[in-house]
Parts: structure tokens; C-alpha cells; sequence
């Protein structure tokens, strides 16, 4: 299991107009996103234009994503690359007069100039590997990159020669640092060393790149540093031991001090905003206590202060953080910003949702009001999607639970068949934004609840650290007593019980029907299973590590927590959904679990979509995962309403 950075988000929606047919699972998939994860807007160095990204709807295996370009004064759209491939990451040059974007468009994803004069964007990378991402250097002479060195010629020959064995950990070929000459093409190797390097950024005078990278990459614990590389001969130089693991970080105007995001103290993910000097010294936690949210993007305004987004229950918000540890939520936002970018004049411009509106662009100036300015997603006014309540009630030792509670249109008052829906992470959340399963029950008849239960982001580090080595425990009965909240209210039928949900929610489907009948129906995605065979088959377990240790010196923490220890318990109907590809939570803990509930005569379904990763992506696959989620609730909870898929 790891943190949804992205997390799952929840409630996307607008107002009930004209349109009286319910959703379906092919209209959720129909919208169009602004910006992409932690990028995808940029000011020009002006700030008079914003570049932006539109990705639009899923369509078979792909997703096509173009960058657009925002006149601000004049509120005038351009679209800049018609590719219709994957146009991401565009950034400015210095001196405003062309961008540089990455594009699939011939392959590996290659590094591209667009002139502002007009024309075609020309290609200044030819490799067979992806680059990863880029820099422009302040002078505009120099673009550093990260992409891995070539494959040796005899390991490229017996690739040819299907020989392709591959040895663990030796093998795996890390992004290196590169220097790439806009204005002749020339590309120069910089770093050498098999690092693991996660980002790079430039200090303002051009002498010296930092970056995010792990000097021990085989390793499953988090082994982060910060480093000043020299271009001239790929030297490392450590800076700082950072609170990990850690998120993005941001260099300050006068080139002195590393802004983070970093663990609160160990862990499990980023939450607080760290100023590091950068000719070393102790790193200094601003938001530990003045602000105790998680962080995420985060930009600098000055050399004093910092606009930073934040993440406060089911909202989200911009900050603005002072070096005293002040902080400050910029008003007037008029939605849940969820990419941001700040042009030197203070003007705003984010990717903005809410319940009653679908993802647009808005700005904000700094002595206005915000503003949408693009349409991409009017269609969506139009459509029935169900507002959500947001209704604390309290847990079984007192502790209060927010959740979100989706009621379906013109329904009576009398108690409905009722889904309960778990969020990814555990270190994740519901937030105001779209979910499609909730959504699509709403529309058939269904209540949903969405309960940010403990261990959620949003609410104060020390509730994230609620169910530490507690999986199972305080955050089932989280669960739990917001199921009995609502049928003490009338809203939810007693006998006809739903729970549901993806990675930590399939996690904690599978775990509730094993310790409880009253449930009817469970949909278990991508979940953990066998708590200490995941820690040793996933990708990056030093999550998992955090919060029961390692299953090789604490193994009773891993037995106890995992469902299939319980498994001889569950009755209730249980679909399993699972992506063959998923490095998250491997296919096999979704097979453990249909093969134990399969011997104890517990009715169940394990679907496996090929190709896919943790998320599923391709179009088929996302629609037929929902249509399977609704018929297996019916037929469970609503007989007469559908057929059996």
C-alpha cells in the first residue's frame, strides 16, 4: 500500500439541471483535466501569459494531453501542440521567447521546443529512453535533464536474441543527470553513479543543480538526500539529512535555502514544509504547529515567504507561509485548487473543482476575486450528479470522524440500501472532487458515505498516526460507526449493507467481511491480503515499514492485521477486482484471497485487466470495472434493479 498522492478524490458534480437520465459509467470518464500532478501550469516570465495542460478523456489505451496558452490580461485561449499523444511538463525559457515541453509523440518521451513567433515545435532530443523531466538553466543556455544511460550493446544484443534475463536491482538503469544544449542540440552525459535521482532543480546563478536522489536504490528503506551536483563534473556534494520521505522541492531567489516537503518526523508521507540552507546545517519544520496540514506544491513568493497548497478535510486551499512559520490561507479561491502556479505580480492560477463544478482554470488577482476561464467541462452542468452532505459523527472511543454523505435524487425518507466507500493510502483522504463509484450508486437508488475515517490526511499529523500498527482496528470501527450513524438516522437499511473500495479501501473491504456478516456485499480492488508476503513482493515498502517494522523481526503485527488470517470468517459475496500489472499490491494478494474465500463457499469473483498498473487506465477496462461494481451491488443489495453481469 502506499500514499495516494493523488490520492482518491471524491464528489465531483454540479448543479441538477434539465437532465433526468442517471449516470452512466461512460459519461464519468468523460471530463477533462487541467494541469497534471505537481506541474502543468507555468507563468512566463512576465506574467502576462500561463501555460497549461488539458488532458482529455480516456479513450482506448490512452490519454491524449495538450498544452494550451492563457492571454491573462485578455482571458484569450491558444491551443499550442496538437500532437494528440502525451504533451506534458511545458516550461518557459528564461527570456520568454520559446517553451520546452516533453512529448511521446515519436516514441519515448523526447524533449521539444516550441518557438512563441509561431511554427512547428522542433524535436532537441533523439534517444530510445524517456526523459524523465528537465530545467532550463537561468541563462536559457542550458537544459538539464534526467534519462538513463543507453543499454550496453551486448545486453541490447541479447535482447534481440530473446535472451533478455534480466538480474534484480544490478540491472535497473536510474535516470542520470544530463546537459542538453538548446541551441545545438549537443547532449552531454553529467552524473555517472546507478543513483536513484528524483528531481533537479537550478540555484539561481547557474553554478550548481540540486537534487532529490537515493545512493542506495536496491535498498527497500527510504535513503532520500539532498546534494549540490556540479555540471562541470557530476560531483555529488551532500547538503542535508532531510525529514523523509520527502516530497518536491523549490529553490529560494537568492539561492540560500531549500524548501521541502518532508515527513513530519519519520513518516509515512510528506506532510510538513522544511526550509534546509543550502550550504548545510539542520533542516527547520515551519508547519508543524502553526499549520499541521500536509503540504503539497509548493512555490516561493520571496526570499521571506512561501505560497504552498494545503490539504484541510474534504477542501483544499493556498497558503502563504512566512519563514516565522506563519500561515496564511488566501481567500476568494471560490473552489478546491488542485495545481497551482504564482506569477511574480501575485497573481494565482490553478486547476479548480468542487462538488457543484467540474475541473476549469481560474485565476485569482491578488486584489480580486477568482474567475474561471476556461469551459472544458461545461457539458457537466447539465448532469445529475448528487451533492454531498459533509456530517461529522463519533467513533466508538469518541474520536470525531468527518464523512461525506451522498443521498439519491428524490428518494423518500425511508432507509435506503447503503454503500459505505474506504479511500486509497491509508495516508490519503476523500476530498471535494470527482468519484465515480459513489456517484454512479447515487443515481440507482443507492446512499454512499465517505468517511475520512483515522489515519486520513487533512486533519492534524497526529490523526494520520491513529491507526499505526492498528490496521484494522481503530479505523474499522471508524467504519463501523459511521454505518450505525446511519442507520440510528434512518438513512441506511440495515439489511441491505455495502462496502467497497480500492488498495487501502479493498483493503479494508476484505478486512471488514471477515470480521463482520452484516455487510451483503463487498468490492475489494487492488488490496493488501497477506500483510507480510506484500512487504516483500511490492514496490518501495518502506511505507509498510512504518507501520508495523518488517515482517522478518515483527511478523504477530503483519498475521494479525491481514485478512487472510481471518478469511475462515467471511459470508459476505465479496468482487475482487485486480490490474495483472499492479506493483502496488501484486496480483497474487487478490488471488490469495479468492482462493481462501472459494474454499469456504463464500460467493466471489476475481476480474483481472490486463496490462494494468495500481490505477487502471485503459477505457474498456474502466468501464467495464464500473458496470461489474454496480451489478454485483444490485444483485447483492437491490435485487430486481439490474441483471447479473
Amino acid at each position: 500500500m502506499k500514499p495516494a498522492v493523488l490520492v482518491a478524490a471524491a464528489f465531483a458534480g454540479v448543479v441538477l439541471t434539465a437532465q433526468t437520465a442517471p449516470l452512466v459509467p461512460e459519461q464519468t470518464l468523460d471530463r477533462r483535466a487541467i494541469g497534471e500532478r505537481g506541474e502543468g501550469l507555468a507563468f512566463a516570465p512576465d506574467g502576462a501569459r500561463l501555460l497549461f495542460t488539458v488532458t482529455e478523456p480516456v479513450k482506448a489505451a490512452a490519454r491524449a494531453r495538450a498544452i494550451w496558452m492563457l492571454d491573462v490580461a485578455t482571458g484569450s485561449l491558444r491551443q499550442l501542440t496538437f500532437s494528440g499523444k502525451n504533451d506534458a511538463a511545458p516550461r518557459w525559457a528564461p527570456d520568454g521567447g520559446s517553451i520546452a515541453f516533453l512529448s511521446d509523440r515519436d516514441g519515448p518521451s523526447q524533449l521539444y521546443r516550441l518557438s512563441m513567433r509561431g511554427g512547428e515545435a522542433e524535436k532537441l532530443s533523439d534517444r530510445r529512453d524517456a526523459i524523465r523531466a528537465f530545467r532550463w538553466s537561468p541563462d536559457g543556455t542550458r537544459i538539464a535533464l534526467l534519462m538513463p544511460e543507453p543499454k550496453p550493446e551486448a545486453r541490447q544484443q541479447r535482447e534481440r536474441d530473446k535472451d533478455d534475463a534480466r538480474v534484480e536491482d544490478r540491472d535497473e538503469r536510474h535516470a542520470r543527470v544530463w546537459m542538453l544544449d538548446p541551441a545545438t542540440r549537443a547532449l552531454t552525459q553529467v552524473t555517472s553513479v546507478n543513483w536513484r535521482i528524483d528531481q533537479i532543480e537550478w540555484t539561481a546563478d547557474g553554478r550548481r543543480l540540486i537534487a532529490v536522489a537515493n545512493a542506495k536504490p536496491e535498498s527497500d528503506q527510504w535513503n532520500e538526500r539532498l546534494y549540490a551536483i556540479d555540471p562541470s563534473d557530476g560531483r555529488f556534494t551532500p547538503i542535508g539529512e532531510p525529514h523523509r520521505p520527502m516530497g518536491g522541492i523549490a529553490i529560494s531567489p537568492d539561492g540560500r535555502t531549500i524548501a521541502y516537503v518532508g515527513g513530519h518526523v519519520d513518516g509515512p508521507s510528506p506532510h510538513d514544509l522544511y526550509l534546509q540552507p543550502i550550504d548545510g546545517g539542520a533542516a527547520r519544520n515551519l508547519t508543524a504547529v502553526a499549520l499541521d496540514r500536509p503540504v503539497g506544491q509548493i512555490h516561493w513568493i520571496d526570499n521571506e515567504s512561501l505560497a504552498v497548497s494545503v490539504a484541510r478535510g474534504f477542501a483544499s486551499e493556498i497558503a502563504v507561509v512566512s519563514r516565522d512559520g506563519r500561515a496564511k490561507a488566501i481567500d476568494r479561491l471560490e473552489t478546491n485548487p488542485t495545481v497551482f502556479a504564482r506569477s511574480s505580480n501575485g497573481t494565482l492560477a490553478y486547476a479548480g473543482e468542487s462538488t457543484a463544478r467540474a475541473p476549469e482554470l481560474w485565476i485569482r488577482t491578488p486584489d480580486g476575486s477568482a474567475r474561471a476561464v476556461t469551459r472544458f467541462n461545461e457539458q457537466w452542468a447539465s448532469m445529475p450528479v448528487a451533492r454531498p452532505e459533509f456530517v461529522k459523527y463519533p467513533s466508538a472511543d469518541g474520536v470525531e470522524i468527518e464523512a461525506a454523505l451522498l443521498r439519491p435524487s428524490g428518494a423518500s425518507a425511508q432507509p435506503r440500501p447503503f454503500v459505505v466507500l474506504v479511500h486509497g493510502g491509508p495516508t490519503g483522504r476523500w476530498a471535494d472532487a470527482f468519484e465515480p463509484w459513489g456517484q454512479l450508486l447515487a443515481a440507482r437508488g443507492y446512499t454512499v458515505l465517505y468517511p475520512n475515517v483515522r489515519g486520513s490526511t487533512g486533519y492534524g499529523h497526529r490523526f494520520v498516526e491513529m491507526n499505526r500498527a492498528d490496521w484494522g482496528g481503530g479505523d474499522f470501527k471508524d467504519v463501523m460507526a459511521g454505518v450505525d450513524w446511519a442507520i440510528a438516522r434512518g438513512i441506511a437499511d440495515p439489511s441491505r449493507l455495502g462496502i467497497g473500495g480500492w488498495s487501502y479501501g479493498g483493503y479494508m473491504a476484505a478486512w471488514a467481511v471477515t470480521q463482520t456478516s452484516r455487510f451483503k456485499a463487498a468490492v475489494s480492488g487492488a488490496p493488501v491480503i497477506d500483510m507480510a508476503s506484500e512487504f516483500g513482493t511490492e514496490n518501495e515498502s518502506g511505507y509498510d515499514e512504518w507501520f508495523y517494522g518488517t515482517p522478518y523481526e515483527k511478523l504477530d503485527g503483519f498475521i494479525r492485521s491481514s485478512p487472510i488470517t481471518h478469511v475462515k470468517n467471511a459470508k459476505t459475496p465479496t468482487l475482487l477486482l485486480q490490474g495483472a500489472d499492479d506493483e502496488t499490491d501484486p496480483i497474487g494478494q487478490s488471488q490469495q484471497f479468492y482462493r481462501g474465500l472459494k474454499r469456504y463457499g463464500v460467493e466471489t469473483e476475481l476480474v483481472i485487466y490486463p496490462r494494468e498498473p495500481h490505477g487502471l487506465r485503459e477505457e474498456k477496462h474502466l468501464v467495464d470495472r464500473l458496470n461489474r461494481i454496480l451489478a454485483w451491488y444490485d444483485r447483492y443489495l437491490n435485487r430486481g434493479r439490474g441483471t447479473e453481469h
